[in-house]
């Protein structure tokens, strides 16, 4: 394939807590990238003019992103592709999952609130994968906290090391800008929230008395000092140890003003890692191969509410995909081909004739895929870590229009393909049970199925604790299991026994009543094949 292709290719996922900024960053990012040319600003519940990455209907009314977006733009001879996520905490499985279909990531912090409870989340998930990680503390133009403070509590609670690239000169109605660290140069700031400007200074020696004159003797003084407090205390800045995922750049500035955006972005461009091997179920992948191979990631229907259409999301991994060419799907062990692959920039699409590793295409689904899936040109394998986790709530499904039953059916089974739930069915009296991370994904059930798909619906609580998948080498002791616990076993969307454990108590009981079972909080397991096997032959009959 070509290199240059390859080794341009920047794809990164943008995750903070809510209200951090990080729609607004994404927007900022794609402002400096010449993507878009006015930015709006996103308002907590009131939107004056809804954000690019935001637009799915529900979306729009809440001000919040539910969904994630895939925005790509050239930028100085890079092609950068963002993955925006949700931040509200209810959507976290939507932002796990895309995690897998990036190469790093921007963390965005609040500098008024320093670390929370989200951000610790998905600081996990990044560290279970290796993620390389650049910090983006928001908001400098607010009273907010002092920046060793916040760097102490980053390497303190999210357990990595952190070096600062650019340093804020004062905060809140003092902040004058940054000087980078990594250009040698001081940033000045002004606020302005629609345009880009450009106020920089080059002063490669900070003892230059230049320092003094454009931000003052007693700023310039203090900024020596903590500039002194950095080269002393945290490490240099090392691209390797970046790319490992143990040190992470951190830069500060105000997203909402146009600051410290471009500086992010030109830094990230020149040492974010292009595409990296990825493994599989048989093998790693080289994404420098000649065969084309990607996975779904993500599948969302109705982008375009006037064309009823459904979109499967491939991270491409290795080769050259194409246009109108025949691609293997692993899992149903077909060929299909796709007419009108489409690239992204928020839901503005357009069709495109090829993509590189790194790339993500929009492929039109009329119900081939759900999300995991493997597209090959003839290998049978399966791309690694990309899981179901084991839901937080559950609730059962009621149908509250008979005539219905069919449109209802079909919706839930689609947004369950979509990632959006997950969803168990109860052979004893046809249950449908429907499991979530947060509250807010039932609201946006009810909202899509009825809106979507003319159901109406009502969710009804549970009583259970945890969903596990199980597994066993003792087909014996599988099926007593089954047996056993029939009332409380459901199946997963792909046919899987779960066990739903009404608490604690039933969870630890079944275990020491049934020592040969294995149980599962995520979905995983899947790609052991002995497993998998065991589960073919006899753990659906």
């Amino acid at each position: 394939m070509k290199h240059n292709e390859l080794t341009r290719r920047r794809t990164f996922g943008i995750i903070s807590h809510p209200d951090a900024g990080k729609t607004t960053l994404t927007e900022k990012l794609l402002l400096f990238g010449g993507a878009i040319h006015t930015a709006g600003a996103v308002k907590s519940n009131k939107i004056t003019k809804t954000a690019t990455s935001d637009f799915m209907e529900i979306e729009k009314q809440r001000g919040i992103s539910v969904a994630t977006s895939v925005m790509g733009f050239e930028y100085k001879g890079y092609k950068v592709n963002i993955l925006d996520t949700p931040g509200h905490k209810d959507f976290a499985e939507d932002t796990y999952r895309t995690l897998t279909a990036v190469d790093s990531v921007i963390l965005v912090i609040d500098c008024v609130k320093g670390v929370e409870e989200q951000t610790r989340k998905l600081m996990n998930v990044c560290r279970m994968r290796s993620i390389p990680v650049i910090v983006f503390i928001n908001k400098m133009d607010r009273e907010g906290r002092d920046p060793f403070e916040l760097l102490d509590e980053l390497e303190r609670e999210l357990g990595i090391h952190t070096r600062p690239l650019t340093w804020p000169i004062g905060i809140g109605v003092r902040f004058q800008g940054v000087y980078n660290l990594f250009e040698k140069q001081l940033e000045l700031f002004s606020p302005n929230k629609t345009r880009i400007s450009d106020d920089i200074v080059a002063i490669d020696d900070i003892a230059s008395p230049l320092l003094d004159e454009h931000i003052g003797a007693d700023s310039a003084a203090k900024l020596r000092e903590e500039i002194g407090i950095i080269e002393g205390v945290y490490e240099q800045f090392n691209e390797e140890h970046y790319r490992e995922a143990y040190l992470a750049p951190v830069f500060f500035g105000s997203a909402i003003n146009n600051f410290g955006v471009k500086e992010l972005l030109d830094t990230f461009v020149k040492i974010a890692p292009f595409p990296q091997p990825r493994e599989t179920s048989i093998r790693k992948v080289d994404p420098a191969e000649s065969s084309f191979s990607g996975f779904i990631f993500k599948i969302h229907a109705n982008l375009d509410p006037n064309h009823r259409d459904r979109i499967a999301f491939c991270r491409v991994c290795s080769g050259k995909f194409e246009r109108n060419k025949y691609y293997y799907h692993t899992r149903l062990e077909k060929e299909l081909r796709f007419a009108t692959p489409t690239s992204f920039m928020a839901n503005e699409k357009s069709i495109i004739d090829e993509a590189w590793p790194g790339d993500v295409v929009g492929l039109y689904d009329t119900g081939y895929f759900k999300i995991g899936d493997t597209l090959t040109e003839g290998e049978q394998f399966v791309f690694k870590g990309i899981p179901r986790f084991s839901p937080e709530i559950f609730r059962q499904l009621i149908n509250r229009n008979p005539f219905k039953a069919k449109q209802l059916d079909k919706g839930i089974r689609q947004l369950s393909d979509e990632g959006v739930a997950q969803l168990f069915l109860r052979q004893q009296g046809n249950v449908k049970i429907v499991g979530t991370v947060g509250e807010m994904q039932f609201e946006v059930i009810k909202f899509r199925l009825l809106h979507e798909y003319g159901a109406e619906c009502d969710l009804q609580s549970l009583n259970i604790y945890k969903a596990f998948w199980f597994t066993s080498v003792n087909k014996e002791q599988f099926e007593r299991f089954l047996s056993f616990q029939n009332p409380h076993i459901a199946y997963d969307k792909d046919d899987h026994p779960v066990f739903l454990a009404e608490g604690t108590w039933s969870f630890h009981t079944a275990q020491e009543m049934f020592p040969d079972i294995v149980f599962h909080l995520t979905s995983e397991f899947k790609h052991d094949t002995d497993i998998v096997q065991s589960i073919g032959q006899w753990g659906t009959s």
